[in-house]
């Protein structure tokens, strides 16, 4: 630190705290553990058949890839850019007051770009949970023979994934396997009521 000038030691302590969070930050989040704000509630009971109830509530940053403006990544971002740029105008032999200007606009710059990144793989998640009524109205074919009075299984495309589900004939009729059916109702649970299609 000997021989560098006030603005130059702004300028590295911006570069590294910011620069060292940020990429902290950023990797805590993609490996799913954040650092950000939001309650977690997870209550476990375990009973003697071992079988495991968890019941997760609460707004987790880090786990929704949530961004905002005042967030400690767009903070860090913007002290990150601050010093970087500031620091390259500063060696440029810039006056000192286009050099904090230069820091400032490419530090705004980058939160900018770096909400929209983040508001854009936001839009790339998926809840991943099937529900179930989303099944009715749809078509697919008979995966395992449905017998008079009993289940087998059809495949259904459903929220964009091929899924199969247990299902019985409404018409209580066999249903071979590869006939083209659809989905008139849900019986119980993961059940569908299929009909075959004319």
């Amino acid at each position: 630190m000997a021989g560098l000038t006030w603005i130059e030691i702004i300028y590295w302590a911006a570069t590294i705290i910011g620069g060292t969070l940020f990429i902290l930050r950023l990797v805590m989040m993609f490996i799913g553990g954040g650092l950000g704000d939001g309650d977690v509630d997870i209550p476990h009971d375990v009973d003697i058949s071992g079988d495991i109830h968890t019941d997760i509530s609460g707004d987790h940053a880090g786990a929704d890839v949530s961004f905002k403006l005042l967030s400690v990544q767009g903070l860090t971002s913007f002290f990150m850019m601050f010093g970087l740029v500031g620091l390259a105008l500063l060696k440029s032999n810039f006056p000192v007051l286009v050099t904090v200007m230069g820091g400032m606009a490419a530090g705004l710059a980058t939160v900018a770009i770096t909400g929209l990144i983040f508001t854009q793989m936001k839009r790339l998640q998926t809840e991943g949970t099937i529900h179930i009524q989303n099944t009715i109205g749809t078509e697919g074919s008979v995966y395992l023979t449905i017998p008079q009075n009993g289940s087998g299984q059809v495949q259904i495309i459903v929220q964009g994934s091929l899924k199969i589900f247990d299902a019985i004939s409404k018409s209580k009729k066999t249903i071979a396997t590869g006939e083209k059916v659809q989905v008139v109702g849900v019986a119980s649970g993961n059940t569908l009521i299929v009909d075959k299609t004319k």
